[in-house]
């Protein structure tokens, strides 16, 4: 297919500028990666919003992640000031709020919430306040977040078990399942034409990954999986957008925090545990994946160990900082940590449910 030389011309820029286009991107500013694609970084530290993209098709818009509630309003005005076509899809890369929590918002606008299969398995499995049982992840994140709680839980309606395809003939946006990652329903968008991949929290730019929902030895597999469709701009969900190479290091970060964990996988919990410490050491030292260290390592030293074999931490401390540290991240509850205390420490109405709520998640 010929496509128009203003096109053509747009693509050959963008590939030559890319690498300053990469250290210049803004929080919460619409930036355009090729003709009728935006990419947007949301603001995670003031307010735990995820990265959002759109494709503007002929007719319509596609968007690429519903965000929080205010976050979806965020975006919104942007995509209105640059195109009048209707918002008809909103696509959920995985059930997490930060991701999902948003649809209702967009249902408003006339769009359809769009998600693998699993996310709705997630959902009925952790949106238990929704399906009729006890208060779950919704309910609790409301409490700290007036958008969520202005708001009501709208699951993706419609799914796809591997792919689904949007395709105008002038653009083509492929949404793909290539295994359990982050979540068991993580979703990617790739666009063939552009090589570019959006990746929701597949793959992240920096110290964002939650690993408590999904399983790392698969979630390796899958990276590789993504590799191989060749992007050459990797919008992640979190962090800056970057080059191709992004999904190199978030998986290289994944195969050293494996080998590194593995090193003690035939000791006690009590001994893993101490080791934290000379595993984040031993990670920091190499510069390609130092970016990925952050303070909820612990907790991802005790799933990894857990996955290997292991049994948790005795006194579940690096599970419940790291949920924590998640939580305070993705805007549940803004709040400072004291020293090695958990943000239930500085919260008192929080202590003792700590357990009760990892549970739930």
């Amino acid at each position: 297919m010929k496509f128009p030389d203003t096109s053509c011309r747009f693509l050959f820029v963008t590939a030559v500028l890319l690498p300053a286009f990469f250290s210049r991107a803004e929080v919460n500013k619409a930036e355009q990666i090729a003709p009728d694609v935006y990419f947007h970084e949301g603001d995670i530290q003031g307010h735990g919003h995820c990265n959002n993209g759109w494709i503007v098709f002929e007719d319509y818009v596609l968007v690429i992640d519903a965000n929080f509630p205010s976050g979806a309003q965020e975006i919104i005005p942007k995509i209105k000031a640059i195109t009048d076509k209707p918002i008809r899809f909103a696509f959920d890369t995985h059930h997490h709020g930060d991701h999902a929590y948003g649809n209702q918002i967009w249902v408003e606008q006339g769009a359809v919430p769009v998600a693998h299969t699993g996310v709705l398995e997630e959902m009925k499995k952790y949106e238990t306040g929704y399906y009729g049982g006890k208060p779950g992840r919704w309910e609790d994140t409301a409490k700290g977040r007036p958008d969520v709680a202005a708001t009501q839980l709208k699951p993706p309606s419609l799914l796809f078990p591997k792919e689904m395809i949007f395709n105008d003939g002038k653009h083509r946006v492929e949404l793909h399942y290539l295994g359990v990652a982050h979540t068991h329903g993580d979703g990617f968008a790739w666009l063939p034409k552009e090589r570019i991949l959006f990746t929701g929290d597949a793959c992240v730019n920096g110290p964002y990954n939650y690993l408590a929902d999904g399983d790392t030895g698969e979630w390796v597999k899958t990276l590789e999986a993504a590799k191989k469709l060749g992007a050459k701009t990797v919008c992640p969900g979190h962090g800056s957008i970057g080059a191709g190479e992004v999904l190199d290091d978030q998986l290289a970060y994944f195969e050293a925090l494996r080998e590194e964990v593995k090193k003690y996988a035939h000791l006690k919990s009590d001994e893993v545990k101490v080791a934290v410490d000379k595993i984040k050491a031993d990670l920091q030292r190499n510069e390609r994946i130092a970016r990925y260290v952050g303070n909820g390592l612990a907790g991802q030293v005790e799933k990894v160990y857990v996955e290997m074999g292991g049994k948790p931490f005795v006194n579940k401390q690096a599970a419940v900082d790291e949920h924590w540290r998640h939580a305070a991240a993705h805007g549940r509850e803004l709040a400072q940590r004291n020293g090695s205390s958990f943000l239930a420490d500085c919260h008192p109405r929080r202590r003792g449910n700590d357990e009760t709520r990892k549970n739930d998640e």
